[in-house]
């Protein structure tokens, strides 16, 4: 937990920088229902799985195992009385991603006043992780035979890129300014078959104000997430543009015979959605659409190599596997940040985690 490695770096910087945020984060998505309130409040649980996950402990009694080891220094740290048990820990991990959503938010939020990530160009991306054990076929499912070891919460999907996928899914936006960093900012985590156009309306509202442009793929393509992004409610601009290549839908791709007649909001929407399509082919556009291809893509590969996430996710269920991935993409804000901190003007930071 100490100072190591001589260049400053330490795991007790990292949890600092984390603790304002976690517990703001926690002000911000307090807990509701009836009970008393937890002994141990959601920032301090967070931060716990933080650091086991900045760690690489990939399950959660290795996790507990390596908290339990260093409880006399988190304490010290965290100005805690004691650590929480190992069925408590077990049992908070699963409900730890509501906090770490809003946390990354918050940190997205912070990067961009720090300078570290540039705004004005956003790009969002879908990308999948399979599920550990064996993978439960659709046949085997109809038939009611689970093989052993199957995570039964996993869902299958189809994608250009990966093919098949019975596993994961997490959803990240991140900056694609022309100056700046990588750096994600919003972020959220689901099944595999869980679609684009579900998962984004929900970010819309947390876009950073600097925002001008968003960047996303085919999957992307709706007419309520184009006009949420470009119309206010009351049919004024924005100032924002969303760039998206459109689906052809019902033959739209095809001349008919005779000219289409839309009436009402039905109209409205043609001629929005057609003049999306018509700047996305000017020269300009098409420019900033290959920030896309720069930005969030390759992030989702740097993002898996570094967490070990490149075949296959830590757990088995849907809320094990939600926390760990969203506590992860927490720690990667947290780790540029403290890079920039420490001098350095670039991405790299698996010095950091080598140093740890």
């Amino acid at each position: 937990m100490g100072q190591r490695a001589g260049n400053g770096t330490c795991l007790v910087a990292l949890v600092q920088m984390a603790v304002p945020l976690c517990q703001r984060a926690e002000r911000e998505c307090p807990r509701e229902g009836p009970g008393r309130p937890p002994d141990y409040p959601d920032w301090l649980m967070a931060v716990l799985i933080m650091v086991a996950v900045l760690k690489k402990r990939k399950s959660k009694s290795s996790q507990f195992r390596f908290l339990a080891q260093h409880e006399d220094e988190l304490l010290a740290v965290l100005d805690a009385v004691r650590m929480p048990s190992r069925g408590t820990y077990f049992a908070r991990y699963r409900q730890a991603s509501r906090l770490f959503r809003v946390a990354i938010g918050l940190q997205g939020a912070q990067a961009v006043r720090e300078g570290l990530a540039d705004a004005r160009s956003v790009a969002v991306d879908k990308s999948l992780i399979a599920a550990r054990g064996p993978v439960w076929s659709k046949h085997a499912q109809r038939e009611g035979r689970v093989p052993c070891g199957v995570d039964r919460e996993a869902t299958w999907t189809y994608s250009t890129y990966h093919g098949w996928v019975y596993g994961y899914s997490y959803e990240v936006l991140v900056s694609a300014g022309k100056n700046g960093l990588v750096v994600p900012l919003l972020a959220s985590a689901d099944g595999a078959h869980v679609r684009e156009v579900t998962t984004f309306p929900a970010k819309l509202a947390q876009l950073p104000a600097s925002t001008k442009f968003v960047l996303a793929d085919k999957g992307y393509d709706s007419n309520q997430i184009g006009e949420r992004v470009e119309w206010t409610a009351e049919g004024r601009r924005t100032g924002c543009r969303y760039l998206c290549p459109q689906i052809y839908r019902r033959g739209e791709h095809r001349r008919p015979r005779r000219p289409r007649v839309e009436r009402g909001s039905r109209r409205l929407h043609r001629q929005r959605r057609d003049a999306r399509h018509a700047y996305l082919q000017t020269p300009c556009a098409k420019r900033l659409y290959t920030r896309r291809a720069q930005t969030v893509e390759p992030f989702n590969q740097w993002f898996k190599s570094l967490f070990g996430l490149s075949n296959r996710v830590w757990h088995r269920g849907l809320a094990n596997n939600r926390t760990q991935i969203l506590a992860s993409i927490f720690a990667y804000q947290l780790l540029l940040r403290y890079n920039k901190k420490s001098g350095h003007k670039n991405g790299e930071i698996q010095w950091i985690l080598d140093s740890l």
